[in-house]
């Protein structure tokens, strides 16, 4: 089994996990203190446009990334994410106002807007079509143990240090990902030399036709996950859990116990029957957060999110790339990116617009996310066939 698997993946394999684990971890790291930042900066109201700025710019730069990973390479695309990364983490310090930092919020979104899509489209040059499911899960559950380990870490140099150094930290993690991407070799055959007129975007570049089904199936799913980036870092304070990470650390933990897995059983029983399930304990999921009552509950129902988030992902990712056509496997990665962001864009703003600092609004705002995810079912039992 090791020689097989040693044989499907070989070294770049590794190494593009390595800079995945990496990346996430960056960005993350300094994710469950941005709340308390922004309040300092005397900007509490606006803790919905935290995560929704992000998303937003990544969105935007989708139909860019996906367009230059077809025509440039896919590493020259994982670089610049990981290059914004790096300068953002240095950034934040200086940000001595609400508008500074929301606008370096916007401009951070830039990094996932690049990463995962030539991450992605790599990933799709490599791999057999009958792994893709068991490759995007081992992918993915790089990503997650930077998504675990950031948190943590992030948040225990914060508590023991200052914010200021969770910071640079995130900057250092971005840097070492792009060390390791330097070293790497290209998939993509013939690419071209950077030009300008490679930016212009033309409307059958933004959008894949092909990859509509998974792309809905994405934008509602994430919806819960832009409320849990949002508001779980209050929650986890107003349940009086000091390490504001430690529910990320329990659900993404989840997550990776169930990555692999999931990948390989849409390999054998197909992605939707595998959606299915997962966009069901999706549901189950927000439900149970909105009812805890104790820190012991709330990391118990991360379990469950994270499950379901494990089995989700991998499997719509194999999912886009079965129905994207060869030479435009990046504008396929893109439109599906686009969806992810716009769901948890658009999670966080209506999440933080509905908790407006108020505790008693919490089970609502975990409830609405619920109701989300049951829409994703129900467009998989109803309007997707096998």
């Amino acid at each position: 089994m090791a020689e097989q698997l040693t044989r499907v993946y070989g070294v770049q394999f590794g190494l593009l996990c390595l800079s995945s684990f990496l990346f996430f971890a960056s960005f993350n790291m300094i994710i469950p203190e941005l709340p308390d930042y922004l309040s300092s900066l005397g900007g509490a109201e606006y803790k919905g446009l935290i995560i929704s700025l992000f998303t937003l710019t990544a969105g935007l730069s989708r139909p860019f990334s996906g367009k230059l990973a077809d025509k440039i390479g896919r590493i020259p695309v994982m670089i610049v994410g990981g290059a914004v990364c790096v300068v953002a983490g240095f950034m934040y310090p200086l940000t001595g106002t609400v508008a500074a930092f929301l606008f370096l919020r916007f401009m951070h979104g830039f990094s996932t807007g690049f990463t995962p899509t030539g991450t992605a489209a790599y990933v799709a040059d490599v791999i057999p079509a009958g792994r893709r499911g068991e490759a995007m899960g081992l992918i993915g559950l790089s990503g997650s143990l930077g998504m675990a380990a950031g948190p943590a870490v992030g948040g225990a140099i914060a508590n023991q240090f200052s914010v200021d150094t969770m910071f640079y930290a995130s900057s250092l993690a971005a840097f070492l990902s792009v060390g390791v991407l330097v070293r790497m070799h290209d998939t993509l055959d013939n690419p071209h030399r950077f030009r300008m007129g490679l930016l212009k975007i033309s409307r059958s570049e933004i959008f894949e036709p092909r990859v509509l089904a998974p792309s809905v199936v994405m934008l509602f799913s994430t919806f819960a996950y832009g409320t849990i980036l949002t508001i779980i870092p209050d929650f986890s304070e107003y349940l009086g859990i000091r390490n504001k990470g430690l529910f990320f650390t329990s659900f993404t933990l989840a997550s990776l116990a169930i990555r692999f897995l999931a990948g390989r059983a849409s390999d054998k029983y197909g992605r939707v029957n595998v959606l299915r399930v997962s966009t069901s304990l999706l549901t189950v999921s927000m439900v149970f957060i909105g009812l805890v009552s104790s820190p012991t509950e709330l990391l118990l129902a991360g379990v469950v999110f994270g499950v379901a988030q494990g089995m989700n992902s991998p499997t719509i990712y194999a999912w886009t790339i079965d129905l994207s056509h060869e030479a435009h496997r990046g504008r396929a990665m893109a439109t599906m990116y686009i969806a992810l962001e716009a769901g948890i864009g658009v999670g966080a703003f209506c999440s933080g617009w509905l908790y407006n600092n108020e505790a008693s609004n919490f089970t609502l705002v975990f409830w609405l996310s619920a109701a989300f995810s049951l829409i994703s079912f129900l467009y998989l039992i109803f309007f997707v066939r096998k």
